[in-house]
């Protein structure tokens, strides 16, 4: 009798090395945990609010495909303000969080053999949904260059070949911090355009930025709106709302119909009184935007600073995100080192393998927090480095 078990492709997943840390110290209480990338502090009490006078009204019923459209229209007027171009509500779909989403995009454009180009160390799910799919998957990696993280555009254009299928491109990058300068842009799109090439954005943390800058630089500005340019988002980050999975798309306009196909045979649609939450979000979350930011720019400047006072410890400058992605020297294996911080600092970090072969040797702190909880771990840090 056949064994029942999941497809090859399937088993040869990643397992969370994250969540094998994590299981390390269940039993534990006292552990100060840097490991998850969210903020310490809840979601922003009006977006609370609207949410549960959403659901107090009854607002639980099946929706469009794509998403509320006042949603929609709400969604549209944000990007235009951030973008300084207009985004119509009929290139959007609301998708049940931004990893649903990046799901959703790759069932629609990539076939199984298909090759796809991914810069890393990456968000492990942007590196195995293509692997779901059977899509081959090859990676640029970025470099260390002056004290920041880079990527070397030469390298990236040579991945970029005619049978590329894909290129998948997540800044600010989680884990390191990295930020696409805005004058590649222009050369990707291109090398994009004349091989036909789907360029996918993860774009979780556009708004988390470190300069005055209201966003990241984005290629929806510099795209025509049917080119083969996604851009995949969600609303966990900018307005810490990580519990209640929902994002959005902003896709080509032949590509919505399909879209819609594609997101019913998944969730049907995203649960509608959490649409009524991400409304406000969007019409009214400015404010917290800008005070999550500040917070963000100081808890760098608090944690990274830190590190780069210990002896041993390499920590590149983030222009993005809320991490900080350091190395200790010596350390060679990171799910190892990350293990032994938990049981002799009880501090919880996210070993830098989780993140792909790029990152071995290398820990990830989310700096989104308190600052005194920050300071606790950084002297816990300073005192397992001592011995």
């Amino acid at each position: 009798m056949s064994s029942a078990v999941a497809r090859p492709e399937v088993q040869a997943l990643r397992p969370s090395q994250i969540r094998e840390v994590a299981n390390a110290s269940l039993a534990r209480k006292d552990i100060l945990k840097f490991w998850v990338g969210e903020s310490d502090q809840p979601t922003p009490m009006f977006i609370r609010e609207a949410t549960a006078r959403a659901l107090m009204a009854g607002e639980t019923y099946y929706t469009h495909n794509l998403g509320r459209e006042d949603l929609r229209e709400a969604l549209s007027a944000y990007l235009g303000r951030l973008h300084g171009q207009p985004v119509g509500l009929e290139r959007l779909g609301i998708t049940s969080a931004g990893v649903n989403a990046l799901m959703l995009v790759s069932q629609a454009v990539v076939s199984p053999g298909d090759r796809v180009v991914v810069t890393t160390p990456a968000w492990p799910n942007i590196v195995e949904i293509p692997r779901i799919l059977s899509a081959r998957l090859e990676t640029v990696a970025l470099e260390r260059a002056q004290g920041r993280w880079r990527l070397d555009l030469d390298r990236l254009m040579t991945a970029l070949t005619p049978d590329t299928r894909a290129l998948f491109l997540n800044s600010p990058n989680n884990p390191t911090g990295w930020t696409l300068p805005a004058e590649d842009r222009a050369a990707i799109l291109e090398r994009c355009r004349r091989y036909g090439i789907w360029l996918i954005t993860d774009d979780p943390y556009e708004r988390l930025i470190f300069g005055p800058e209201p966003s990241a630089p984005s290629f929806l500005p510099l795209a025509g709106d049917d080119e083969r340019v996604i851009s995949t988002n969600t609303f966990s980050k900018a307005w810490r709302m990580t519990g209640w999975r929902m994002g959005w798309m902003v896709l080509p306009r032949s590509l919505v119909d399909s879209m819609g196909v594609v997101i019913e045979y998944n969730t049907s649609c995203a649960p509608d009184f959490i649409q009524s939450g991400a409304i406000a979000a969007l019409n009214h979350g400015e404010p917290s935007i800008a005070a999550l930011r500040a917070e963000l720019a100081a808890a760098k400047d608090q944690v990274v600073g830190a590190l780069r006072q210990m002896p041993g410890v390499e920590a590149p400058e983030p222009q993005g995100g809320m991490y900080a992605f350091f190395r200790i020297e010596g350390v060679t294996n990171s799910v190892a080192v990350a293990k032994d911080l938990i049981a002799k600092a009880g501090i919880g970090l996210a070993p830098g393998s989780a993140f792909g072969p790029e990152g071995q040797g290398w820990l990830r702190w989310c700096f989104a927090n308190r600052p005194e909880t920050n300071a606790a771990g950084l002297e816990r840090l300073a005192r397992y480095l001592k011995g």
